[in-house]
C-alpha cells in the first residue's frame, strides 16, 4: 500500500513539477481573472406507499463560483446550503492546466469513481440516485490532489485520472498514515459512447478497509441514451463484500408547440444491491419509472419530474432500513432548476 500510494504521490508530484517549469513561459501577463457564478436547486414531494406517510424537502440547494486566474491556472467553490437540511462546503480547490489536456486539481474535489449522472443532482436522470451512486464509497468528494489527463489515439477521446486523498470524504483535514488512492481510464466522449473502468483504495479505520472497482458503458445520441454500471466493493478486514448494478435509459420528445415545456422525457431504470448473505448475491431490485418534462432544451438541466419506485426485496440490508420509508414503494414529484 504504501508503495503504490508512494508511486502515485511521485507521478502527480512530477506532474506539478513539469506544469510549473511549462508555465513559466506561457505566461500572459495581460490575462484578466474571470469568475462565474452557477447553482442548482432541488425540492421534492415523496409518498411511501407502504405506511402512508409523505414528505415535502428541499434536498439540494447549491452555489457556486469558478473562473481563470491565470490563462493556466483556475478555481472552484460550490457549497450545499441544504443537503437533506444540512450545510456543506462541495468542491473547494485551485487548478493547474498549462499542458494541453492535462489537469491537476489541489484541494476538495470529486473523487474519480463515479459519474456524474449518478450523484451530481443536476445531471441525474431520476429523483434518486442509483444504489451504486448512494452506498458504496460514503462520499463523493474528498480532500487531496487529483491529475487527469485527456489524450487522443487516432481522433478517439481517453482520459487517465489518478489521485490522493485524505480517506474521510469531504471537509475532515485529518492525519493519515493510510490515505486512499484512486485510478480511471476513460474512453469516449459523453455524447455518443463511452466506457470507463475504475479503482478506489479506501482504508477508513482498523475495521474497514474496502477496495472498490467497477465498471460503465453508456451511449447517448441525438434524443435518446442508455447507462449501465456494475460496482464491487469489498472490505478486507472481514471479507464483507457488496456488489450493485444498474441499467437506465431516457428517450425525450420535443414539445414544439409548448410555452412552457421543451421536452417530455419519459425514463426507466432497473438497479440491484446485495452482499455475501446471499448465494445470488442479491439482496434487493428494484423499478423506478419516471415521466419529466423539461423548461429547456438540455432535457435534464431544469425539469419537472415524476418517479415511482418499486421495490423488491429478497433479503433485508442494514444500510436500507435506517427508517421504514427507504425501501418502500415511493411516488416522487420533483422539481430541478439549474442556473
Amino acid at each position: 500500500m504504501k508503495r503504490i500510494t508512494t508511486t502515485l504521490a511521485s507521478i502527480i508530484f512530477a506532474l506539478s513539477l513539469l506544469t510549473a517549469q511549462e508555465s513559466q513561459s506561457n505566461i500572459d501577463w495581460k490575462f484578466t481573472p474571470t469568475i462565474e457564478f452557477d447553482g442548482m436547486f432541488k425540492s421534492k414531494f415523496e409518498y411511501a406507499t407502504d405506511n402512508n406517510n409523505m414528505r415535502f424537502s428541499v434536498r439540494n440547494s447549491r452555489l457556486g463560483i469558478k473562473g481563470d486566474v491565470t490563462s493556466f491556472v483556475s478555481y472552484r467553490a460550490m457549497a450545499e446550503l441544504s443537503d437533506d437540511g444540512k450545510f456543506n462546503v462541495l468542491d473547494l480547490y485551485g487548478a493547474i492546466n498549462p499542458l494541453n489536456g492535462l489537469t491537476i486539481k489541489i484541494g476538495q474535489s470529486g473523487i474519480p469513481v463515479h459519474n456524474p449522472y449518478t450523484t451530481s443532482p443536476g445531471s441525474m436522470m431520476f429523483a434518486n440516485r442509483p444504489f451504486i451512486g448512494k452506498y458504496f464509497t460514503f462520499g463523493t468528494r474528498d480532500i487531496g490532489v487529483s491529475a487527469a489527463y485527456n489524450f487522443k489515439i487516432n481522433e478517439f477521446p481517453v482520459g487517465v485520472d489518478a489521485a490522493i486523498f485524505n480517506g474521510n470524504t469531504i471537509n475532515d483535514p485529518f492525519w493519515t498514515d493510510s490515505p486512499s488512492i484512486a485510478a480511471r481510464l476513460r474512453v469516449g466522449n459523453m455524447k455518443g459512447f463511452r466506457t470507463t473502468a475504475k479503482i478506489y483504495k479506501l482504508p477508513r479505520n482498523d475495521l474497514q478497509d474496502f477496495m472498490i472497482y467497477g465498471a460503465d458503458l453508456r451511449y447517448e445520441a441525438s434524443n435518446w441514451k442508455v447507462e449501465t454500471e456494475i460496482m464491487h466493493r469489498k472490505n478486507k478486514v472481514n471479507d464483507d463484500k457488496l456488489t450493485g448494478a444498474y441499467l437506465q435509459g431516457a428517450y425525450w420528445f420535443p414539445l414544439t408547440n409548448g410555452k412552457l415545456f421543451k421536452n417530455m422525457i419519459p425514463t426507466a431504470r432497473w438497479d440491484a444491491m446485495g452482499s455475501n448473505q446471499t448465494d445470488d448475491d442479491i439482496d434487493v431490485n428494484r423499478l423506478t419509472l419516471g415521466l419529466g418534462f423539461s423548461f429547456t432544451n438540455a432535457p435534464f438541466a431544469s425539469l419537472i419530474r415524476i418517479d415511482y419506485e418499486f421495490y423488491f426485496t429478497e433479503n433485508d440490508l442494514p444500510i436500507l432500513n435506517v427508517y421504514d420509508e427507504m425501501s418502500s414503494n415511493k411516488l416522487s414529484i420533483e422539481l430541478l432548476l439549474t442556473f
